[in-house]
């Protein structure tokens, strides 16, 4: 019988190990002997870095895994070559080796680009072997799906904290702005998710996401306006925000450059925002980057967002073991009350390199809010607290490096 392979690819979430342990599962169940794992993704295949998952994490390790942030497998950030068949002749060689007849990739949009391409050479050459992606993204843009798992436990730390903040900015008697910078580059899916905060308790003034134009005079208007009848002003703003003319608000002081597959380097938009307003309206302003924990917080994990990332992931399995191949596993919207998703499949080549960005009816006509639409879209997905296990008084995780 053939084997499985998966990977990990991108930026991590919080849940994306729940889904590495639901296909291990699914594979399992299906009857699959082994079930390899690519140390880094598919540059780790490149190098023949493999190890076997199957026998490497015991049973009782599973729910550990199921609750451990970061990629378990390591990931990376790798384009594969629009020509040339030399690397995809390299992966398939490797894949026959070790007797491989399923690949799962879990990631987002580029991981997708990944199994896109390698599902098509197989085809075109004739291979047997099946390629099926697993979705994951905090930024919620894979198009295709309802949404995506990671989307929803780094909706409720983004919701949470930002209540938080604005809790602790209502203490002073004085004028004051809070600038709080959130993922997202094209998408403001996550930074819309700040205005969950509003519901029964403080959250933001003002949000602004990459899907409209930026506009700073707009802007400091707005904060005045805010101003008449509030002293503290919380603000959320997507990182990937843009002037009228395309630029990125943040590059007059972003460090330049581009990742591997043309992104720019994002930073720094909160910090032209805190520069505008203490220079046009001379009042107290801070500005903050929640960056890194939006993705990795496993302390405050969306319980839906975890049952529904290992549901996933075993649904890939499943889907694989009837035969399927150039798909990634989708979310459906069934209903927002009671909430009700299920699972399916899109073919791949539908998906790749396509961005799902907020509907235009689910921002507010002036473009600093959003609507309560996305509120009944969002709230569904950030319900549920789940319990990690803690050891010493910190949650205890389980490590690659502990097990090889």
């Amino acid at each position: 019988m053939k084997h499985a392979i998966i990977g990990q690819s991108g930026g991590p979430t919080a849940v994306i190990n729940a889904s590495l342990l639901g296909v291990l599962r699914g594979a399992l169940s299906a009857g699959t002997e082994r079930v390899y794992g690519m140390v880094n993704g598919i540059q780790g295949l490149l190098a023949d870095r493999l190890i076997r998952l199957d026998t490497l994490i015991a049973e009782t390790q599973y729910g550990l895994l199921r609750t451990t942030p970061g990629a378990f497998l390591g990931s990376c950030r790798y384009k594969l070559p629009e020509a040339g068949q030399a690397v995809y002749e390299q992966i398939l060689d490797i894949l026959k080796r070790h007797n491989i007849g399923q690949f799962f990739y879990i990631g987002g949009n580029d991981s997708m680009d990944t199994v896109w391409k390698l599902s098509r050479y197989a085809a075109q050459t004739g291979s047997p072997i099946q390629f099926i992606g697993i979705p994951k993204t905090v930024d919620n843009d894979l198009a295709g799906t309802d949404h995506t798992p990671g989307y929803g436990s780094a909706a409720k730390y983004v919701a949470a904290t930002v209540r938080e903040i604005a809790t602790d900015a209502r203490v002073y008697d004085q004028d004051t702005v809070s600038i709080i910078e959130i993922m997202g580059r094209n998408a403001g899916w996550l930074t819309a998710a700040s205005a969950l905060a509003c519901e029964g308790g403080d959250g933001p003034d003002l949000i602004y996401l990459p899907e409209r134009p930026f506009s700073t005079a707009q802007f400091l208007a707005d904060v005045q306006k805010v101003h008449e009848t509030k002293r503290n002003v919380v603000v959320t703003v997507s990182e990937g925000v843009r002037l009228a003319d395309g630029s990125y608000l943040c590059e007059s002081l972003a460090t330049g450059g581009t990742d591997i597959f043309g992104h720019k380097y994002l930073n720094g938009t909160a910090r032209v925002m805190e520069q505008a307003v203490r220079s046009e309206l001379g009042c107290k302003v801070r500005s903050m980057e929640l960056n890194i924990p939006q993705r990795c917080a496993a302390h405050m994990l969306s319980a839906t967002d975890l049952s529904e990332a290992e549901a996933v992931g075993f649904a890939g399995a499943e889907a694989a073991a009837r035969g399927e191949t150039g798909i990634m596993m989708t979310f459906a919207r069934m209903a927002d009350e009671p909430y009700h998703c299920t699972i399916q499949s899109a073919a791949i080549d539908g998906i790749a390199n396509a961005e799902r960005t907020i509907p235009p009816a689910w921002i507010n006509a002036a473009g600093n809010g959003i609507t309560p639409a996305f509120l009944a879209y969002a709230r569904p997905l950030i319900q549920g607290e789940v319990t990690v296990p803690y050891d010493g008084g910190l949650p205890q995780y389980l490590r690659l490096c502990d097990l090889r």
